[in-house]
């Protein structure tokens, strides 16, 4: 049996850690009869936690919005993860708050212990962040817009989509998704009755909440990031390449951003890319700057430029080839040194 005092610090730290919790598994996962757990809920209400209880079927318990903000319960990798996050948000990442993520960590820092101060020094003296990449996006929307998808509230916003065009989206959000260098929303659009991944720069502030929405399941595969790594480097391109690369999953990783191309593990020693491009010269030259052994499962146009390269190629170990000759060339994209390039040769995430 945990103490008294245990026992409320457990129940806090449930009580953060979800939205809403129904009053026998609360009592359950702290082992007490349901009286207790109603008293100990009346301990945090007078610490001056919003803890609001509703009855029914599916009544239980759930932290509100308060007229001050109460105490919140960090372990020690949560305490952590929040420095470092402040830091990044510091150093200019999201636009508006700097200064304010600035003033937040040095007081959350004043109070950690020892053990934690010096590895958030550690942190703070060894990551030096480079210049911001990508447009930075204002920090009131992404905070209602992560607020909306962990509330499941719909939204509406005017969009200027890569064309130029601008469109009124009414959605049902799902997830926030960083992909290194730009932000974006993933949401089920109502109109269009499909899946859709928005980048955030391209929402026209503010964006409009509305009333709660019944879930639905995730977008197809069911992982956020792979849907949006799939969406902004295989789907918008005309060409469309499948390439098996002989090379493990986590090395290619390491040389292939998710915006760039979707990676899926074959075995220990195989993995299957999926991108695209706009050309297949692009491609081609891509692919060879890797010097790793692939293996062309679609386009068959690929297949088919790549062995007039390799023959061009060979030609010209031998030797030289003949003037004019008609053979498709493998011309290296506009400012990629030869036998440097590791990203596709777009290297602009959409």
């Amino acid at each position: 049996m945990l103490s008294a005092s245990a026992r409320l610090l457990r129940l806090l730290a449930l009580l953060q850690a979800r939205r809403h919790w129904a009053g026998a598994e609360l009592a359950e996962r702290l082992a007490v009869h349901p009286r207790t757990l109603r008293r100990d809920i009346e301990r945090l209400r007078e610490l001056g936690y919003p803890v609001e209880a509703s009855s029914g079927v599916a009544g239980g318990y759930a932290f509100r919005p308060g007229r001050a903000l109460p105490p919140l319960l960090l372990d020690d990798d949560e305490a952590l993860a929040v420095a470092i996050a402040l830091r990044t948000a510091a150093s200019g990442r999201v636009g508006g708050i700097e200064e304010t993520a600035l003033r937040a960590v040095v007081k959350l820092e004043q109070v950690m212990p020892a053990r934690l101060r010096q590895r958030a020094d550690a942190l703070r003296t060894t990551i030096v962040p480079l210049d911001s990449i990508g447009p930075v996006v204002e920090a009131s929307l992404l905070a209602t817009l992560a607020g909306a998808c962990r509330d499941q509230l719909g939204l509406r916003f005017a969009y200027t989509d890569i064309h130029g065009a601008a469109t009124e989206r009414a959605v049902d959000p799902h997830g926030v998704v960083h992909s290194g260098s730009r932000w974006y929303l993933v949401a089920w659009d109502r109109d269009r009755a499909d899946w859709r991944t928005f980048r955030i720069d391209r929402i026209v502030p503010p964006a409009t909440v509305g009333a709660h929405f019944a879930p639905r399941p995730g977008p197809p595969g069911g992982d956020l990031k792979a849907f949006v790594s799939r969406a902004i480097s295989v789907s918008p391109y005309p060409t469309q390449a499948r390439i098996v690369l002989h090379a493990p999953r986590e090395a290619m990783a390491e040389r292939i951003p998710a915006a760039y191309g979707v990676l899926e593990a074959i075995d220990a020693q195989r993995c299957l890319l999926q991108c695209g491009a706009h050309a297949l010269d692009q491609l081609a030259y891509w692919l060879l700057a890797f010097d790793v052994d692939f293996e062309v499962l679609a386009p068959p146009e690929l297949q088919a430029h790549l062995a007039r390269a390799g023959e061009r190629a060979r030609r010209g170990a031998a030797g030289g080839s003949a003037a004019g000759d008609s053979a498709a060339s493998v011309t290296p994209p506009q400012g990629t040194a030869p036998g440097r390039a590791t990203r596709p040769p777009r290297m602009r995430p959409r």
